[in-house]
């Protein structure tokens, strides 16, 4: 199903004016992890783009950083939503972690946040700052983990411009080429069935640009070699309609010696570390998440 562009940007910019902020169950929001945090701008090809810097426990400055990429379907801009992933990460892992405030579709479309995503991984692997901007992770949730995937495959096609080491995408959308509707089976939310009209119609309204590499990394269309692409922790749901293309990207990056781990999540369903899961649920992944990092910045 195609949406009108008019009707796809206008239920998109009435998304975007739900209030902003965090509102996850006390026992998932981490609060009891002590974190400093200061805004920072970054320098993009499409302006100056917002982040909130996450530093780690006093010592650690020198460990790496970790990107993130807050989800929302390509069109909702949120990244508070993301403060315990975040947290987590600069507290456990002892990693600075930057926390992308990144501009939505239909303000920016394909490709542009994955242009913005790229310049300011480029821009915090730079050894001007005050972290080690040589070992860097790009990590995301669903869509955000799709921006994750996009900029890491373009510093792979750019020889490693700036080097990656480790890419985590929780529930991607990696699969644009398909309909939402034609990725539900029995069992799964249908919940990106009836918004993924919206936003992939907001997010890229060319539908022939959706099977293009950087908005359909598990496309079909997309066979290049992948050998010495950052490698990647994927996590996806049971009760997720992204959980195929998930598992595809998955089983791509294995067969190129580039996949860390594929975690495959049963009975919870897509943003299950923001609302339904428990602590014994959302706890694991994230610690699974800081051991990846902490091993791949050694």
């Amino acid at each position: 199903m195609v949406l009108p562009g008019w009707l796809a940007d206008g239920v998109a910019k009435l998304l975007q004016r739900a209030p902003r902020g965090s509102r996850l169950p006390p026992e998932v929001a981490f609060a009891d992890l002590p974190a400093t945090t200061e805004e920072i701008a970054v320098p993009t090809r499409h302006g100056t783009l917002r982040a909130i810097q996450y530093s780690p426990p006093s010592g650690a400055a020198g460990r790496g950083v970790y990107l993130n990429l807050h989800g929302g379907g390509f069109v909702i801009r949120h990244p508070e939503q993301d403060d315990a992933l975040c947290r987590f990460l600069a507290f456990h892992a002892g990693v600075t972690v930057i926390n992308l405030d990144y501009i939505p579709a239909p303000q920016s479309r394909f490709p542009g946040p994955v242009e913005q995503v790229y310049d300011v991984a480029t821009w915090v692997a730079s050894p001007e700052r005050p972290w080690d901007g040589s070992k860097l992770a790009l990590g995301g949730q669903s869509a955000g983990g799709a921006l994750a995937a996009a900029a890491a495959r373009l510093a792979f096609e750019e020889g490693g411009r700036p080097e990656v080491s480790l890419q985590v995408l929780m529930y991607p959308a990696l699969d644009l080429s398909i309909p939402a509707a034609r990725k539900w089976s029995p069992g799964q939310e249908k919940f990106l069935v009836r918004m993924g009209p919206v936003f992939n119609s907001a997010y890229c309204p060319d539908v022939r640009l959706r099977a293009d590499r950087l908005a359909s990394p598990a496309g079909v269309k997309d066979t290049a070699p992948l050998a010495g692409i950052a490698p990647a922790l994927v996590i996806s749901a049971e009760h997720d309609v992204l959980r195929d293309e998930a598992a595809r990207y998955a089983q791509r990056l294995r067969a190129e010696d580039a996949l860390i781990d594929h975690l495959d999540l049963h009975g919870v369903g897509h943003a299950f570390n923001m609302g339904g899961a428990g602590r014994d649920v959302v706890e694991p992944v994230y610690e699974k998440i800081a051991e990846s990092v902490k091993a791949a910045f050694v």
